[in-house]
């Protein structure tokens, strides 16, 4: 496995985690006894690759070893999901997952070369993020209720972008085409960043995607949300309803970035792993540094409780997809 440099590098991202307790010294055979590669299957600074800086250095306090990181991004993120799925299953190859790699491109890339639930340890969630429907501040919209009374008298004449043909602001909104009965134009853009270009441009009118990535713009007047997909209200945007308070709780729901080994990784291994992830996700420094960053603090969600959430999803989109005839570029 090659670990030079280039192409891999330690974290010490100082989230001031020093409280946290490292595992029992454990014997050469135990795990974990060396390094661990957290394989990130996207390209630095978006919102996985942020995900695991966040967790890679408290982390490697908690086990014992260094945790290094690895870019492996291609493919919206199906190149390096991959490669971890063929990795050997020890659990010292990981792989931070995503509704993108986990859910999205395997409903709509037929040759993906491996199942999300079948190839995969899905451990542990790292955080959820809520999904926000957003326009721009300059639009008329000023409730969910305009919005889609307008779009109804309006069919076809407003456009909304995602990340890309197949993503997951496609199908957030497909599904809320399917639950309102709305017609909207998809426009797509080549990932993340000239998304959020289109948006504050005013290129197009809407996007029902991750809150995150659009948070900052939000508070700063320049995009107006009008719904979130979340449980219950964020303290970041209380006057903003949630999806089940504008009338569709089957919109409401989070997206996630988890965790995630080789299929046929050891038990014990799999639990340490979702021990430690736990140990970290609840510390007060990591509680106040996700909820800093809009991200939803992760509940107890153990390994088959998680595997068991992804089928449903996996279910519920994958008929959003069929009915949308979505085929990824």
């Amino acid at each position: 496995m090659n670990t030079t440099p280039s192409r891999r590098h330690l974290l010490t991202t100082g989230l001031g985690l020093a409280g946290l307790a490292a595992l029992p010294s454990m014997a050469q055979d135990k795990f974990p006894s060396r390094p661990i590669t957290l394989v990130v299957p996207f390209p630095p600074g978006g919102s996985v690759d942020i995900m695991a800086r966040q967790y890679s250095e408290p982390l490697s306090r908690v086990l014992g070893v260094p945790i290094v990181v690895e870019n492996r991004a291609g493919a919206g993120g199906s190149v390096g999901a991959q490669y971890v799925a063929r990795s050997k299953a020890d659990g010292y190859t990981l792989v931070v997952s995503s509704q993108s790699s986990h859910l999205a491109n395997p409903l709509t890339q037929p040759k993906i070369g491996y199942d999300p639930v079948k190839d995969f340890e899905n451990i542990a969630i790292l955080g959820r993020q809520p999904n926000a429907l957003v326009v721009h501040s300059s639009l008329p919209f000023k409730t969910f209720k305009e919005f889609i009374d307008y779009a109804k008298k309006n069919p076809g004449k407003l456009n909304y972008g995602s990340g890309g043909v197949g993503s997951m602001g496609q199908l957030n909104v497909e599904m809320l085409k399917v639950s309102t009965g709305v017609f909207t134009t998809h426009i797509p853009y080549r990932g993340g960043t000239p998304l959020i270009t289109g948006v504050l441009g005013n290129e197009l009118q809407f996007i029902l995607d991750n809150l995150v990535i659009m948070l900052p713009h939000i508070q700063a007047g320049k995009v107006r949300a009008l719904a979130v997909a979340a449980d219950q209200r964020l303290p970041q945007l209380p006057d903003v309803p949630t999806m089940a308070e504008v009338g569709h709780p089957e919109l409401n729901l989070t997206s996630w970035t988890g965790l995630a080994a080789p299929a046929g990784t050891p038990e014990a291994v799999v639990q340490t792993l979702y021990k430690a992830v736990r140990q970290v996700a609840t510390s007060p420094a990591m509680v106040t540094n996700l909820k800093e960053r809009g991200v939803i603090v992760p509940e107890e969600m153990p390994p088959a409780a998680f595997e068991k959430m992804m089928a449903e999803r996996l279910v519920k989109f994958g008929d959003v997809v069929r009915k949308a005839g979505i085929t990824a570029e």
